[in-house]
Parts: C-alpha cells; sequence; structure tokens
C-alpha cells in the first residue's frame, strides 16, 4: 500500500521559511523520480518541483525557481521541500507524489504565508 505523508506546513509570515517533509512508504522510494505539487484554492493543483532517483537532477516551476530546493534522503524515504522568501501567493496545500503512482495522492499539508 503506496503511502505519502505530507508534514511541515504552517502560517508563516511573508519572506519567512518553512521546510516541507514527506515520508513514504509502500514502493522502492530510491527508484523513482519525486516530485512536489500545490493547490490553492480555486486553482488547479500546479507542479512546484520534481528530483531524479538519486537526488542529482532538479527542476522548479519558475515562480518558485530561486526561492525553493527539492532534496530527498534515500536512506529514510523521506522527501524535502525548503521553501524561503515565501510570498502569499505560495499559500496552498502541498503534496508530495511520483509519477509511477499518478492516483495516489496523501492528505497534503497546508502552507498560508500571510501578515
Amino acid at each position: 500500500q503506496v503511502q505519502f505523508v505530507e508534514s511541515g506546513g504552517g502560517l508563516v509570515q511573508p519572506g519567512g521559511s518553512l521546510r516541507l517533509s514527506c515520508a513514504v512508504s509502500g514502493f522502492t522510494f530510491s527508484s523513482y523520480v519525486m516530485d512536489w505539487y500545490r493547490q490553492a484554492p480555486g486553482k488547479e493543483r500546479e507542479l512546484v518541483a520534481g528530483i531524479g532517483s538519486t537526488g542529482g537532477a532538479t527542476n522548479y516551476a519558475d515562480s518558485v525557481k530561486g526561492r525553493f530546493t527539492i532534496s530527498r534522503d534515500n536512506n529514510k524515504n523521506t522527501l524535502y521541500l525548503q521553501m524561503n522568501s515565501l510570498k502569499p501567493e505560495d499559500t496552498a496545500v502541498y503534496y508530495c507524489n511520483t509519477p509511477a503512482r499518478p492516483t495516489d495522492w496523501g492528505q497534503g499539508t497546508q502552507v498560508t504565508v500571510s501578515s
């Protein structure tokens, strides 16, 4: 049974930082690309960042490039997203996933950026 358990969200002021975690189980984590998505109220879910199986290749949406860093620890089956210089438009529920299991989603973690 594949599981994605996101954590680390919360309320922060503009310009602040958060570090999100995604604990993965149910498949061979180290063999697959992993992605972070987010979904804001009334909007479609969008791809935020992706990382190759070994962590050597990363990609980012233009809206977060230079502010967010995706990483992974294959020994811990955990995916991370370091978010710096947060903006109100980053407010969303953040999810992790792999293209290998496109129909399986966790509960996500809420990130709210507000004064």
